[in-house]
């Protein structure tokens, strides 16, 4: 188990992490949250050592392995196989395990025809993933994963979804994706002003939690500014007068003692909408048996694509990288043409774009008011500086040259220069990659609300959830439109790769099935199996329900009792007081007891989850 106690971090100035303290218990997988700077990758670089904590300890028992996704290449390996296998835990028996890493590869968009490639000539995304498959395969005690996804198209997400799932060991994930990271972790544990919660559950959970803490603080604080107040009054009024010098002192020393809650701060938020431009007609843009190679010699990577984008419509594109998603929105954008068929476009259509191979186009001498301002010329430097102070460039954060912007604030500038010009139709290349959770919750707010069309590329199946009525879809080779959501989308038709994946990680069933059975007897058995995992897992799952809704019980009645004692501290009402203050102590010792039957129950159904899902793909594969 790795403990960290006391712990602090800083950078100048800068406070990132206070005399935080925390634990990662046995097979516990947590969601590390914070906004962009927040000091998560810093947490991250103290476990491995990379950097030395102010103060505090770090605490990894002996023989602790642990893992982490580097963005840094070194390959020693002389073929993708080679490398991936080079930190495969040796059995005790000798098998041979090179099957696991096969499974990997094929799941993380490796075809069998590139596991014998030289490494340094994949492309900049599948050498990460390459470095991915290797501490993947290692199997560490402690995986730790900064950003994982950005690399990987939207099949390969959705299959380290189901691998994460299954993970025994312990696991921290940083990733901006909150449906991602609420489908994989078990716990939550968030970097917010400068400290560290943890809790067992979802990061919706964990925000409600601080949202309450902090409007019972704020309360709490404004309670006890209004008694300090009253006793400075009495203070000063009174301090002249000899007959009532005792009670003056006495509360002279009440508050020397009295500590002073610090005002809470306000969090800053992406606040924002676009700005929509007028549109009479319907239809903005056709699309006519379009086609697209970059050159002659190739096949094209659209061929013969047909579409009418209404005024309404809100189209992800989606598929595996390589495809064509970008290209296709570079044609829409008019930035390159196609080979075959036409794009006609409205009279009254105005484009905005945003696409990632933008970032590189911003000056780097530049601030980031006067790349706001080149987008429009025409703009006033006041309406300029209230769109850079919705994209949190206030004051004078607005003066910063583009030069020193991390990646998310590079995408939050091209969002601006998008806000500064009307328009009717907005293309989207991944906005997401490069924003914390609560921006991207923003975008998302904001697309819904814009009165055009939007077409977005992403592979994040949160937003296509969210916002995605229509969908153009790069599979199997081709390119088609499909009319509906991105659910309806997987249960209709489905990714073709899915289908052809049945690689999976794990031991092997203890009861292996004969590849001679009939598949009257594979029914059979396949029907043993789900009413066996009914049987085990079900009551499990009915007792982990049950702890839930007590603890969230209890977290109400604490909450309503929080409530009545600032209300009781108010008119002085001590036995109240008394009382509440013993109901909230006593409900958050049995909360803490409750959580911990709910961990031992959700490990021990996962585990037995695993058990049987290996057990069904061995039956698969038979």
């Amino acid at each position: 188990m790795l403990t960290i106690t006391n712990l602090t971090k800083t950078y100048g100035r800068q406070v990132l992490l206070d005399n935080v303290s925390f634990s990662v218990g046995t097979g516990e997988r947590i969601g590390l949250t914070g906004r962009n700077g927040s000091g998560k990758t810093t947490l991250f670089k103290l476990i491995l050592g990379e950097e030395e904590p102010d103060s505090g300890d770090i605490r990894i028992p002996n023989g602790y392995t642990i893992r982490h996704l580097s963005q840094h290449i070194h390959f020693a390996g002389s073929s993708v196989l080679e490398e991936a296998c080079l930190n495969l835990k040796a059995t005790d028996d000798g098998r041979d395990e090179t099957y696991k890493v096969k499974a990997i590869l094929a799941g993380l968009g490796f075809s069998p025809g590139e596991f014998h490639r030289n490494p340094h000539h994949l492309s900049g995304g599948f050498q990460v993933r390459l470095n991915l498959v290797k501490i993947l395969a290692s199997e560490p005690n402690l995986l730790l994963l900064d950003e994982p996804t950005n690399y990987l198209d939207i099949v390969s997400v959705r299959w380290l979804t189901q691998f994460l799932r299954s993970w025994k060991d312990e696991l921290i994930l940083i990733t901006h994706d909150r449906a991602f990271m609420n489908s994989v972790t078990t716990h939550t544990m968030g970097i917010h002003r400068q400290n560290i919660r943890k809790i067992a559950g979802s990061t919706e959970k964990l925000y409600q939690q601080i949202l309450q803490d902090e409007e019972v603080y704020e309360k709490t604080r404004a309670n006890d500014e209004r008694k300090i107040n009253e006793v400075e009054i009495f203070i000063n009024r009174f301090r002249a007068q000899a007959s009532r010098a005792k009670a003056v002192q006495s509360r002279v020393r009440m508050l020397e003692k009295k500590e002073r809650r610090d005002k809470l701060t306000e969090m800053p938020d992406l606040d924002f909408s676009f700005n929509a431009a007028p549109f009479p007609g319907k239809l903005l843009v056709e699309a006519d048996d379009v086609s697209f190679s970059f050159s002659e010699d190739t096949l094209p990577l659209i061929h013969a694509f047909g579409i009418a984008i209404k005024k309404n419509d809100r189209i992800g594109i989606i598929g595996k990288n390589g495809r064509g998603k970008t290209t296709l929105l570079n044609l829409f954008a008019g930035e390159l043409l196609p080979r075959q068929g036409e794009i006609k476009y409205n009279q009254n259509l105005k484009l905005a774009y945003f696409g990632q191979t933008n970032v590189e186009r911003l000056n780097p001498d530049k601030t980031v008011l006067e790349e706001v301002l080149d987008a429009h010329p025409m703009h006033s430097i006041g309406s300029a500086r209230g769109i850079c102070g919705s994209m949190m460039f206030d004051g004078d954060n607005a003066l910063k040259k583009v030069a020193v912007l991390s990646g998310g604030e590079k995408s939050r500038v091209l969002i601006g220069k998008l806000l500064v010009s009307p328009a009717n139709l907005i293309l989207l290349d991944e906005p997401d990659n490069h924003l914390d959770a609560e921006s991207i919750d923003s975008l998302v707010t904001a697309i819904d609300a814009f009165a055009g069309a939007v077409l977005f590329v992403t592979h994040s199946e949160m937003m296509l959830r969210a916002i995605a009525t229509r969908l153009i879809v790069f599979d199997n080779g081709k390119i088609s439109l499909f009319e509906g959501t991105y659910d309806d989308f997987l249960e209709r038709i489905g990714w073709e790769d899915e289908k052809k994946i049945t690689g999976t990680i794990g031991e092997k069933t203890k009861e292996p099935i004969n590849k001679g059975t009939s598949r009257k007897d594979l029914r059979r058995v396949r029907a043993n199996l789900i009413e066996s995992r009914s049987k085990v897992l079900g009551p499990l799952q009915r007792e982990i329900d049950e702890l839930e809704k007590t603890i969230t019980k209890l977290e109400e009645l604490i909450e309503d009792n929080s409530q009545s004692l600032i209300r009781a501290s108010n008119v002085g009402d001590r036995k109240a007081i008394t009382s509440l203050s013993i109901s909230i102590h006593s409900s958050k010792i049995e909360i803490e007891r409750l959580f911990d039957d709910l961990d031992r129950l959700t490990a021990e159904h996962h585990r037995k989850s695993i058990e049987f899902e290996e057990q069904f793909n061995t039956l698969e594969q038979t």
